[in-house]
């Protein structure tokens, strides 16, 4: 379902292009269009129950091999400072 956005405005004869504007302005706050677009700006889909499970597959196989490596002490225990 599309839904049609086009607003219009005509510049009368001895209207300035600032009153144009204004108007132009007008029209698009009363029709919703930015404020449905500021909603839909971070929408994201959410992902399926098969990409969320290799997700999670593939960050057990790091920390485990990030774990092997730290007990071989291959890698040194990083302490992280709190900001």
């Amino acid at each position: 379902m599309v839904k049609s956005n086009a607003i219009e405005v005509v510049k009368g004869a001895t209207e300035t292009n600032m009153s144009v504007m204004r108007r132009f302005s007008k029209r698009v706050s009363g029709n919703g269009i930015v404020r449905a677009s500021r909603k839909r700006r971070y929408n994201e889909r959410p992902k399926s129950a098969l990409k969320q499970k290799n997700e999670a597959i593939k960050r057990m196989g790091k920390k485990a091999a990030y774990e092997r490596l730290k007990k071989l002490g291959k890698i040194k225990d990083v302490e992280y400072r709190n900001r």
